[in-house]
């Protein structure tokens, strides 16, 4: 790719280093008995914040755009312990697993993720003493009566992701854990889907028989405005995989066909597909990935060499949006996997890249354009986040080019600039959900992030979503240092107008300001803490923040 493309000068590897790395890999390769109770009742709901199409009520209430509530159906099954349901209640849904607990394979790797303690913890259900916590990546953080709790704090809308990622699937069995489920991402995403279908039956016979739930399955905007004018939360599905329709790339060798795509479009699109990332974690046939950074950039590296048989290619920027930077002199994790062996095959020298501001060499592929063309013909939501910057910019360009807007940022990945031009050309935009304000594990707030992303634009912002990324291999918000002298007061007043106190999990009593948000249904609390920091912004957050359900759907609207 000339002078200006990567050059590879590590020590290299041996022919067994994709065992060897694993480990690394994993961190970031992404990703009782039941009882009968009444109909559900609809939770209050705030003032309405404006006009639905042709007259229709407007949507009053949060939505999480970047969701994993069946992570535990993906990656073979293997990598994560409990599940957000099971048919005996708590104790099967969330009991311990050995491979977690003590010096298990993946007690080892979460700790690793999240500085969990090892031995790891056995003490989930009924206790939660050490497990779910907002640390915890590899055990279940969405037990579905905290997304319950939730939806009574005001969330109205929850796009869950079907996740899938064939490499690091394949990869676990080279530590010992075979996958339960197969591997292909395509399969991944199907189990998922019908997971879904038996959470939502089983909320349903809780509530007295099927549609009495008030857990939704949306599969077009009609049923979400249906769904949310009855005062429950729609459930939209979008998928996020780094190889959708099979589309990986071996040695710059495209593993699909346009009839691949159109049939993997159409199969979503019967699903009920509300958005799409057509790239993910590693470059596959359609276009480059945003490069993570730091340690992750090295591990999701090693993936991309695994999956596609070439480490990232870049080059330097031509304008101010960039790839995030890489590793660039000897880390302690590179000599590490470097001299785990030796004789590596040509080629797999881990990469070294030149200081100046990176962007993937990889762009749009013909086969990216088609999927691009194909999506907003059927109306599906295009999701920019995760896309290098040539990528997204090429397909911002398509989309204004069609006048289309069905475009998304759900959780804070794509660069500043492509962001501020999602919005103004129509699309939404939603914020990984950090803790209020900075910490010592998030170097950004919510608040700093969300006046950042609305200050100055031409277009008015009607509403403003979170991605919580639960389940998604990610921390979720650790406690602010400020509640040790501000703290969120209990019992506290939801978004919703409902009055809620400290929430009782099992044996455990949860409070977002000591725990932060240790598993789904402290968002209701983390929603609340949000407007009581906003100082002066307050009452415009909480308009945004309410107004979220009714702008992302109109979103999906516009792009039908």
């Amino acid at each position: 790719m000339g002078a200006e493309t990567v050059t590879t000068t590590r020590s290299a590897i041996s022919g067994r280093w994709t065992r060897s790395a694993i480990a690394v890999l994993a961190v970031v390769a992404l990703i009782a008995p039941l009882t009968t109770h009444p109909a559900v009742a609809p939770s209050p709901a705030a003032a309405p914040i404006g006009a639905g199409p042709d007259g229709a009520d407007p949507i009053s209430g949060m939505v999480d755009a970047h969701a994993h509530l069946a992570a535990s159906q993906a990656f073979g099954g293997a990598l994560r312990c409990g599940e957000p349901f099971a048919p005996g209640g708590m104790a099967q849904a969330l009991a311990d697993c050995p491979t977690h607990s003590g010096f298990g394979h993946f007690a080892l790797l979460e700790s690793v993720l999240g500085g969990t303690a090892v031995p790891g913890g056995t003490q989930g259900h009924p206790t939660f003493a050490q497990w779910p916590a907002r640390d915890t990546q590899l055990h279940e953080q969405a037990y579905y009566t905290g997304i319950e709790r939730a939806w009574r704090g005001g969330l109205r809308v929850l796009t869950n992701h079907l996740v899938a990622n064939r490499v690091l699937c394949e990869a676990l069995a080279g530590i010992g854990v075979p996958a339960r489920y197969s591997c292909d991402e395509m399969d991944q995403l199907r189990r998922q889907v019908d997971y879904l279908n038996r959470m939502e039956a089983h909320i349903d016979a809780e509530h007295g028989g099927p549609g009495r739930g008030w857990f939704r399955i949306a599969r077009s905007p009609g049923d979400v405005r249906a769904i949310a004018a009855e005062g429950r939360l729609a459930v939209t599905l979008g998928v996020e995989a780094s190889e959708p329709f099979g589309c990986r790339i071996v040695d710059d060798a495209p593993m699909c066909t346009t009839g691949d795509i159109d049939r993997g479009l159409d199969e979503f699109a019967s699903w009920g597909v509300s958005t799409v990332f057509p790239v993910h974690k590693f470059d596959n046939a359609l276009g480059g990935a945003r490069m993570d950074e730091d340690l992750a950039g090295l591990a999701v590296n090693i993936g991309n060499k695994i999956g596609t048989q070439r480490f990232w290619e870049t080059e330097p920027c031509t304008g101010p949006d960039a790839d995030h930077d890489q590793p660039l002199v000897s880390t302690a994790v590179a000599d590490g996997l470097a001299a785990a062996s030796a004789g590596a095959p040509s080629g797999a020298a881990l990469p070294v890249y030149p200081e100046t501001p990176l962007c993937n060499i990889r762009g749009l592929t013909p086969l990216g354009e088609h999927a691009i063309r194909g999506m907003m013909a059927r109306g599906m939501v295009i999701n920019i986040d995760h896309m290098g910057v040539k990528t997204a910019h090429r397909t911002l360009d398509m989309a204004a080019e069609a006048g289309y807007t069905g475009l998304v940022v759900d959780h804070a990945w794509a660069t500043q600039g492509n962001t501020r031009r999602v919005h103004e050309q129509g699309g939404f935009v939603a914020a990984f959900a950090w803790p209020a304000e900075a910490t010592e594990n998030f170097d950004t707030g919510f608040l700093e992030q969300w006046r950042t992303n609305t200050a100055g634009l031409a277009r008015p912002v009607d509403g403003y979503g979170f991605g919580s990324d639960v389940n998604g291999l990610a921390p979720l918000a650790d406690p602010r240092p400020s509640a040790a002298t501000d703290p969120l007061v209990y019992p506290f007043t939801a978004l919703s107008g409902e009055v809620m106190d400290r929430w009782r999990f099992g044996d455990r009593v949860y409070d977002l300001n000591v725990d932060g948000v240790a598993q789904y249904g402290l968002y209701a609390d983390w929603a609340a803490d949000l407007v009581h920091r906003a100082g002066p912004d307050r009452p415009e957050l909480e308009r945004q923040l309410m107004g979220g359900a009714e702008a992302w759907v109109s979103n999906w609207e516009r792009a039908r």
